[in-house]
């Protein structure tokens, strides 16, 4: 729902002016670390849920839910071992919630403007403090969150949490603010539509309305409650958040959030300066410079605190929601403060339209953006039988200036899990997508917990659709449970399809970090094998990788039902490139290492037999 309407509002709030892309001066993970980053991002308050009832609409005391506590030295080096340097905590500010915290000082929300009886983590509520859902004791919450990244570093990992600069939840109150900080809206002038420095946009004269429910949908299920009476006071309404102007929003609008104005007016005009041409090329240092004496919207300095709070508790990086909906200059001073307060801060974004790819990379100093609209798609159309592989490579060739920053995936909170029926609808079908998604570019893999062993999400959480995990329910992800084993976190009650997943990720990821050729340089030589080698089709894919030593042929079988057996052509500038004498080099797979084979080198073309079954990959290494 959220992805069918990110359009609304970009235009206006999300237009920069496009130059040539420069060389990246944004700083790269694996560039300082001399490997890949491979990012999980967990569901913080489902990845501990061990309860199994997953009731529709559920409670806390029905359906249970996950503590930063879950995330014990064995639930962390768990996660380690999959190859992850990364853990992206998802939903950790505190978002609205329908339970009631109000002995903790915590005010009540109201269930006509919640997504869900959790909550939707995208309606952050306060953002000097976390969920309370999430905390053993309520009153320690904090605490017990900085207890989670000191674990988190103490396993030699990184902590990535969500800021949500687009909106907040429609009744923030900041109950935690430190010293000198202001809550969102205090001080606006709530007579002007629009205003520089008011924080949100207003619809002068007219009362906000809760939206008409569709498909049956009731808030909490339609459980009778008080506040559950299709009434919520706000006068005048404001904006939703995906830029519906309308005081009555529709159901399928972010009717449960408010549009954060960071000076841009309703009719484009923009109250900040632009930065100059060719800004692009300069590095965060520059950017810094470049606001420190600017006159800039009230929006953007609380945005900026909020980021600088998070460090100090010694969050390693961000992932920020629906980035493209605010203004690509506000990043450029948000992204180069956080870079001068650490440089080596990791910055993800969910941007979406390529054609602002480049602008929020160099303009906006991100390190990395989601790959959603181009290779995802892609992959994925190819995952259900309909794509052809031939697709792939223009991708990558079209991104060659950008391919480090965009960040790939299989699964996330917002999209179908691979194994369920509108997706694959089998687990094992992720398997050569994910070894070419992990190794065609230098670019951060990630993968979402549960992916690993299968996780269909079957559940209908109540208001989150089976397909996708919800995130606005307390629910069980029952693939993830049984890894869990109560607590110890070794597939004790996993099947043995579970298992065999999960050790392909952990073998695939753990060589994604470690491998020096996947920081290196990429060849297609699939183009060149379509053309020339007989039986080769448009189901497999190949490319090589390298640097130095370490020399790869990575050929992939997205077929899930034919074994094809071919000749893989190695094309001479490949050999080249690898100063290969005519002769014969061993490789062997260090996936699995059941293939074991020759590349034959005559008059400088390489030749190596392939039989390759249904959903099989081989990352083939040369010996030395």
């Amino acid at each position: 729902m959220r992805k069918l309407l990110m359009i609304l509002g970009i235009v206006a709030l999300a237009t920069a002016c496009k130059e040539k892309s420069p060389k990246s001066t944004t700083m790269k993970q694996e560039n300082r670390e001399g490997k890949k980053v491979v990012v999980s991002q967990v569901f913080t308050r489902l990845f501990g849920n061990t309860n199994t009832t997953n009731k529709p609409w559920g409670t806390i005391e029905e359906n249970g839910v996950g503590k930063f506590n879950d995330f014990t030295d064995e639930a962390l080096e768990s996660i380690k071992e999959l190859g992850v340097t990364h853990i992206w905590y998802t939903g950790v500010p505190h978002h609205a919630v329908i339970r009631d915290y109000i002995k903790y000082g915590i005010s009540n929300d109201d269930p006509d403007v919640v997504k869900g009886r959790a909550g939707s983590p995208y309606a952050v509520k306060d953002y000097y403090q976390v969920d309370p859902d999430m905390a053993e004791d309520p009153a320690k919450r904090m605490a017990e969150f900085e207890a989670l990244i000191e674990r988190t570093h103490a396993h030699g990992l990184k902590a990535i949490i969500d800021i949500v600069p687009n909106h907040v939840a429609r009744k923030y109150v900041g109950l935690n603010n430190p010293e000198g900080v202001t809550d969102f809206g205090t001080g606006d002038d709530t007579t002007l539509a629009y205003a520089k420095n008011n924080n949100f946009y207003y619809i002068p004269g007219e009362d906000f309305e809760v939206p008409d429910w569709e498909n049956g949908y009731e808030p909490l299920g339609g459980e009778k409650r008080a506040t559950a009476d299709h009434k919520f006071t706000e006068s005048p309404a404001k904006w939703t958040g995906n830029g519906s102007r309308s005081a009555k929003p529709g159901f399928h609008d972010w009717y449960e959030t408010v549009k954060v104005n960071y000076g841009v007016g309703p009719d484009g005009h923009k109250d900040f300066p632009e930065l100059p041409s060719g800004y692009g090329h300069e590095d965060y240092t520059k950017h810094f410079g470049f606001w420190k004496d600017k006159d800039l919207p009230s929006s953007w300095y609380k945005f900026r605190d909020i980021a600088l709070f998070w460090l100090e508790k010694g969050v390693d990086g961000f992932r920020f929601d629906m980035a493209e909906m605010v203004p690509v200059e506000f990043w450029s001073f948000m992204n180069s403060s956080i870079k001068m307060k650490n440089p080596d801060a990791f910055i993800l974004a969910e941007v979406y339209n390529p054609s602002l790819y480049r602008d929020y990379i160099f303009k906006g100093k991100m390190d990395y953006l989601y790959d959603k609209v181009e290779l995802y798609d892609t992959i994925k159309h190819i995952m259900q039988g309909h794509g052809s592989t031939d697709h792939l490579a223009p991708i990558i060739e079209s991104q060659r200036d950008i391919e480090e920053n965009m960040l790939h995936f299989l699964e996330n909170h917002d999209e179908q899990r691979i194994a369920s029926p509108d997706f694959a609808g089998a687990a094992v079908k992720g398997k050569p997508a994910m070894v070419v998604s992990a190794t065609m570019t230098t670019s951060p893999i990630m993968i979402y917990f549960g992916q690993e062993v299968g996780e269909p999400a079957k559940e209908d959480g109540g208001f989150g659709d089976p397909t996708r995990t919800s995130i606005f329910d307390y629910v069980g992800v029952p693939t993830h449970q049984r890894w869990m084993n109560g607590g110890k976190f070794d597939g004790g009650q996993s099947t043995d399809e579970e298992r065999e997943l999960r050790d392909f990720y952990e073998r695939l990821l753990s060589f994604t970090k470690n491998s020096e050729a996947l920081t290196g340089e990429y060849k297609d030589i699939h183009a060149h094998n379509r053309h020339t080698t007989e039986w080769y089709n448009d189901k497999v894919y190949s490319f090589v990788r390298w640097k130095n030593d370490e020399k790869l042929i990575i050929i992939s079988n997205f077929d899930a039902q034919d074994t094809f057996g071919f000749e893989l052509q190695i094309p001479h500038d490949v050999i080249e490139a690898w100063h290969l004498s005519d002769g014969e080099y061993k490789v062997e797979d260090v996936l699995y290492h059941h293939f074991a084979g020759t590349v034959r080198v005559i008059n400088g073309l390489g030749k190596i037999r392939i039989d390759i079954k249904p959903l099989e990959s081989f990352i083939l290494k040369i010996k030395k």
